[in-house]
């Protein structure tokens, strides 16, 4: 990605917590006064997943994967020690402690609070959040703070193959931990459907595009034309999500508060390992402070769908995914500011 590709928050990133917030109103009201509309939209699924659903998550996640730049796996050997950081707080590290702080947090703090079969619902949405390390909004959190450009693709290109391999397995041996049943085929099949298409498919776009028009208008006409195409595909995916939701929130509104409070300290937790190793092993800025939003934030749209998919779209791990989008810009903006007040503890 070129360094002066502008990345900053467009209207809606910036109030997607309020975006968010409204679409949840929006969907409970259609739940509760015109049922009938997710009465007949849950009438096309296919091997559990909601096709309707399925589309729209496709318009959230196929333009994110345009934008990675899978040729830059080539410089993986250029300064690795920043990769090496990111790929060990992702993938052996966030998803164990995000396990455990929403074990602690439902089994034992909410305990008199929330069902044991909730708790279960809960902790499995937390383990999708945790085990799907953030993509595209990464490219937002490393213009913010004046992140490495080249080095952030690098990170996040590296990262997306490596969710191909290791979202299964760790998914499926922290549901099991977890007690909670694991149907391989739905979640294989989810990868499929919400990784591995929307990545090929955006790094064929990509490729297509850049070989016919070039790079130049790639990134200063093309990519610009879906700015809010992502947002827009989140938005209508949570009003229908929230209409199969309704009687869920209605009932349980404390429980949105509940879900949040392990989901944000893992966030800090995360971000300041690995925030705090980039210091440790006198990364510069600019690779250091990515690194720690990469391992932060979440990829909340594979979770999401994944969710719809093992569980379906009124199941309340659905609601635990959707409360970590609803938390995770305010959170992020929060760190952004930690980030750019700390740059003197790093090397110039």
């Amino acid at each position: 990605m070129k360094s002066e590709q502008k990345l900053d928050m467009s209207f809606f990133d910036k109030y997607l917590t309020l975006w968010v917030a409204l679409c949840m109103v929006a969907g409970v009201l259609i739940g509760r006064f015109l049922p009938g509309i997710p009465t007949f939209l849950g009438k096309f699924e296919y091997a559990n997943v909601s096709l309707p659903i399925a589309v729209l998550i496709w318009v959230m996640i196929w333009p994110m994967m345009m934008k990675v730049d899978f040729t830059s796996i080539k410089n993986v050997g250029k300064n690795p020690k920043g990769l090496y950081v990111t790929w060990t707080v992702n993938w052996l590290i966030k998803p164990f402690t995000m396990f455990g702080i929403a074990s602690f947090f439902f089994y034992v703090v909410f305990k008199n609070l929330i069902s044991p079969e909730l708790a279960k619902d809960y902790l499995a949405g937390a383990i999708l959040l945790g085990a799907a390390p953030c993509t595209a909004m990464v490219f937002v959190w490393s213009h913010l703070t004046k992140g490495n450009p080249a080095y952030t693709v690098v990170q996040v290109a590296t990262n997306d193959l490596i969710i191909l391999p290791a979202f299964v397995p760790i998914v499926a041996l922290l549901l099991g931990v977890g007690g909670i049943k694991v149907p391989w085929d739905t979640l294989f099949l989810s990868v499929g459907l919400f990784v591995v298409i929307p990545l090929v498919g955006g790094m064929l776009t990509r490729v297509h595009i850049i070989k016919t028009k070039g790079l130049d208008y790639f990134n200063k006409s093309f990519i610009p034309k879906f700015g809010n195409v992502t947002i827009g595909g989140l938005l209508l995916t949570l009003v229908l999500i929230f209409s199969f939701q309704g009687d869920v929130i209605v009932n349980n509104p404390l429980h949105i508060l509940l879900i949040a409070v392990p989901l944000i300290i893992q966030t800090y937790f995360i971000f300041f390992i690995a925030y705090l190793a980039g210091k440790k092993l006198c990364l510069p800025h600019d690779v250091a402070a990515p690194g720690g939003m990469i391992g932060a934030s979440n990829f909340f749209e594979l979770s999401v769908a994944v969710a719809i998919s093992l569980f379906g779209a009124s199941s309340p791990v659905v609601l635990a995914t959707i409360v970590g989008v609803l938390v995770e810009v305010p959170v992020m903006l929060h760190l952004v500011k930690i980030a750019n007040r700390t740059t003197h503890w790093f090397p110039k």
